[in-house]
């Protein structure tokens, strides 16, 4: 089991301080297994995606794959496949959007765009909105493209479902066939709003979560690391991750 960090976890001030090539580097220095580079925390693509090529395992795009509409958003599509290709990215992290009944007759035409791309796994993040970030959306999606023949996987977050009042373990017990990468988020809630914290600070049923859920996908801190010493804090939260999942 592999695991990465997602760069949004070292936070928006520090990566634009220091450039997520900068953080990938930490990352290595700690003991991580690769990283998930954020487009929406890129300061100059152009540069900054051409210099971490190869270092990356995941493109996480910030772009959802239909619009509000149900229209397949191809550019997006697009936008997110060169930037995972550039990296030499593995795989490309999206959420599906505005998808909806409407939707489905897309899928031929996102099967056909994903086979253009061969080198690059799609797979399709559970975000915090009420389109892409609870169950039954999802579970509408997973079955109209299996049923279009296309065996897309997912990025089963574990925090996000609290935004939308979902239960996370509701969704890992039905979405677990799916799951083929996990991001790691525990959360806790303040006055009127979820935040994200570290597995070991969370109120949500972590363990029994990470039971659910495939063990040898590849898995990603999406929690805050932060600290005087960042090597050493990332390399005790690898640390913890590793040692979670091998407790669960």
């Amino acid at each position: 089991m592999k695991v990465l960090i997602s760069l949004s976890s070292f936070g928006a001030a520090e990566t634009a301080r220091h450039g997520q090539l900068w953080c990938t580097e930490l990352g290595r220095q700690a003991g991580a297994d690769g990283v998930e580079v954020r487009g929406e925390l890129l300061r100059d693509a152009a540069a900054e995606l051409p210099a971490m090529a190869g270092l990356a395992a995941v493109y996480s795009s910030p772009e959802g794959l239909w619009t509000h509409d149900g229209h397949l958003d191809e550019a997006a599509l697009a936008r997110g496949l060169h930037a995972a290709a550039v990296l030499q990215a593995p795989r490309l992290k999206m959420a599906i959007g505005g998808f909806g009944d409407q939707s489905h007759a897309s899928l031929v035409r996102l099967k056909a765009l994903l086979e253009g791309a061969p080198q690059v796994r799609l797979v399709i993040e559970n975000d915090q909105t009420a389109t892409a970030g609870t169950l039954p959306a999802l579970q509408a999606f997973f079955a109209a493209q299996a049923q279009a023949g296309m065996g897309l996987g997912m990025t089963f977050d574990m925090g996000n479902w609290h935004w939308q009042g979902e239960c996370p373990l509701q969704a890992a017990e039905a979405l677990a066939p799916y799951v083929c990468y996990v991001h790691c988020k525990g959360v806790q809630r303040l006055p009127g709003k979820w935040v994200a914290v570290p597995l070991a600070e969370s109120v949500a049923p972590w363990r029994a979560v990470l039971r659910a859920l495939p063990a040898s996908v590849p898995h990603a801190i999406e929690y805050p690391l932060v600290g005087d010493d960042l090597v050493a804090v990332t390399r005790d939260q690898v640390a913890f991750i590793r040692a979670a999942r091998e407790a669960a």
